[in-house]
């Protein structure tokens, strides 16, 4: 099995020889490095490599776990999903944000809770323009290693290329610099550049690391290669084409929006980055699976077929197939472990039931022949409730909400219902809902509070669900939507015992394909777009879109298409941003219960007279805001409109 090289044991040996230049002080502070430990640095390739090493490390922050495999998730800061444990540190969606108080974006929550923290990446970049100043002074022997040079050299562009696209998308212009920094540096001056400054430095990183990096094929799984640094470009150019920095925010300012040049070209250039990487420019890529048009109608065998191999291309363990391009690989055996199915998982098994998708996302997902999900199908007009007798469900079994639903729904949702791991007591199922030993029949065509009160009357005869708030194991972790997420947990793996070895999916092809798509829709170029989109659709069993639909039929199509595509991958925090859609999608949101009754009846309730998680929206927050500790190291540094 292929290892991603970061993470051999050799490393931690050869990295304690040099941890002295690592500085562990914040970008702005000016301790000292010392010069004898940086000499010897550069005076061995294989310590060079082992500091590289140490940069892929701290990609994702100087923290315990790297990039996106956390406890809480970024997505939990959008409309996909709630972080139960820590809701009033997700400062984003309670409208909070300020300099003083970043929450989990400021890493005042602990070491496993924050997200794109300033001080960290900076860090990180610190150590990269260390390496990148040093690198040129290591003596040369042969070939190979003139070779291996010139490789970490273009390793190291990706790694810092890389950190700055994520502060750049989180808080626009940047203190930018490419330079060591030298003892007597001054920071109390540094200024951040301009938004379009900011862009260019990042792109000129990212053509020198193209220019330098290997094929997949001919480096190490996990390092940076050709393909990953086109896939970052086309992050980038994508990102940049939103309305938020196209005059929607603050159209004047150039540290967060553009003050020359066109949407249209940058679409223009998103366009063509992505579709360098879709040709092979970089490398074969592609979505795992057949991207052919499916049966119309899809027996159950196929439906989970379709959605076991989504499901797979987040549980790869091995040497990673041709979708994914960049990514980390956990090896526990290395101490280097994630722990998805501990945090995620149902509390029944002993889990921590974090990042829990709410009502609206569930109710995005489609049905199996494509169609929109209609919560009031069967009584029209009533969004909160759903009622069915056994009868009624044995002669239509969609009467049960999470019956017929498209294949990424099982793939990526533990409902009740669900199956999942052994578990006699449930017949190996996910129970969410509530059994009441009385007669249901009597609260069909109620209103919610009706319901409610009534169930209330009920306690006495109730019981709680195995994996719900009212379980006899661990109650305090049971679900607070409704539902557990699935994607990326593995149903092999028991999480209160054993640590998950799957790999984090930074980017992959269908990001890259979802960025063309984008590019080809604003730019009038519909058929194209949705062609692309289709795709997408057709490898996750879904039939395609009809390709004559207008251009803003066309961006609802592709904007559902990756919130289903990308949910709890991080992707939706940037989205919402560059599309200005923050109004709309952060809201407040409430429980969906589950009850079934000794009659047969069961009753689905999205529970509207209580609240989940209470949300507000703020429009400064489309930016994050500077933490005033770092403005005080440096008050040259402009703070972010709004704060």
């Amino acid at each position: 099995m292929k290892k991603n090289r970061l993470l051999y044991t050799y490393c931690i040996v050869v990295l304690l020889t040099v941890f002295a230049i690592v500085s562990c002080e914040n970008v702005l502070d000016k301790d000292p490095v010392d010069s004898f430990n940086e000499e010897s640095l550069f005076q061995d390739i294989n310590l060079v490599e082992a500091f590289l090493y140490q940069c892929y490390d701290q990609l994702g922050g100087d923290r315990e776990e790297v990039l996106g495999m956390r406890e809480d998730l970024l997505s939990s800061s959008t409309d996909e999903l709630l972080n139960i444990h820590r809701a009033g540190n997700i400062t984003f969606t309670k409208g909070t944000l300020s300099p003083s108080y970043l929450g989990h974006f400021g890493g005042t929550s602990g070491v496993r809770h924050s997200w794109i923290l300033w001080d960290d990446i900076y860090k990180n970049i610190k150590n990269v323009n260390t390496l990148l100043d040093g690198i040129d002074n290591v003596p040369v022997k042969s070939d190979a290693d003139a070779a291996k040079i010139a490789q970490i050299k273009a390793e190291a562009y990706f790694i810092r290329a890389f950190s700055y696209a994520n502060l750049m998308r989180s808080y626009g212009g940047l203190a930018l610099s490419d330079k060591k920094y030298e003892l007597d540096e001054d920071f109390s001056v540094s200024k951040r550049a301009t938004l379009q400054e900011t862009v260019d430095f990042i792109l000129s990183d990212i053509e020198k690391a193209i220019e330098g990096l290997p094929l997949k094929t001919n480096i190490e799984q996990g390092r940076a290669t050709k393909g990953a640094a086109g896939a970052l470009k086309s992050r980038v150019l994508s990102f940049i084409t939103g309305k938020l920095m196209n005059g929607g925010y603050e159209a004047s300012n150039a540290l967060v929006s553009f003050q020359s040049g066109s949407r249209a070209e940058r679409l223009q250039a998103a366009k063509n980055a992505a579709k360098e990487v879709m040709n092979g420019t970089y490398g074969l890529y592609a979505l795992t699976g057949s991207t052919n048009e499916p049966p119309a109608t899809l027996t159950e065998e196929e439906i989970m077929a379709y959605a076991d191999n989504y499901a797979g291309i987040f549980l790869q363990k091995g040497a990673w197939d041709d979708e994914l391009i960049f990514g980390v690989q956990y090896l526990d055996k290395q101490k280097n472990a994630a722990c998805n199915n501990l945090y995620w998982g149902p509390n029944g098994y002993n889990c921590w039931g974090n990042n829990e998708p709410v009502e609206d996302l569930i109710r995005e997902y489609e049905m199996k022949d494509g169609a929109p999900f209609q919560w009031d199908k069967y009584n029209s007009g009533e969004m909160n409730i759903r009622a069915f007798t056994k009868e009624q469900s044995d002669a239509d079994p969609e009467r049960n909400p999470y019956v017929g639903r498209e294949p990424r729904f099982y793939a990526s949702i533990l409902f009740d219902g669900a199956p999942w791991r052994d578990r006699p007591s449930t017949e190996n199922k996910i129970q969410i809902g509530t059994t009441i030993k009385s007669q249901g029949s009597a609260l069909t065509g109620k209103d919610v509070g009706s319901v409610m009160s009534e169930i209330a009357k009920l306690e006495p005869l109730q019981t709680g669900g195995e994996d719900s708030r009212s379980a006899a194991n661990q109650a305090w972790n049971g679900t607070k939507t409704g539902y557990y997420l699935r994607k990326m947990l593995d149903i092999g793996l028991n999480g209160e015992i054993a640590n998950n070895e799957n790999t984090w999916a930074e980017m992959r092809f269908a990001e890259v394909l979802l960025d063309y798509a984008e590019a080809c829709i604003e730019l009038g170029e519909v058929e194209e777009g949705l062609k692309t989109v289709n795709l997408i659709r057709n490898r996750a069993g879904l039939p395609g879109r009809a390709l004559t639909a207008t251009q803003e039929q066309a961006r609802e199509w592709y904007r559902h298409e990756r919130l289903i595509e990308m949910m709890a991958e991080g992707d939706r925090w940037y989205c919402i941003r560059k599309w200005m859609i923050c109004d709309k999608a952060i809201k407040s949101f409430s429980p969906t219960y589950i009850y079934h009754f000794e009659d047969g009846v069961s009753i689905y309730i999205y529970n509207t007279i209580t609240l989940a998680d209470e949300r507000k929206w703020s429009d400064r927050q489309y930016w994050l805001p500077i933490s005033i500790a770092e403005i005080n190291k440096a008050p040259q540094l402009q703070q972010n409109p709004g704060y």
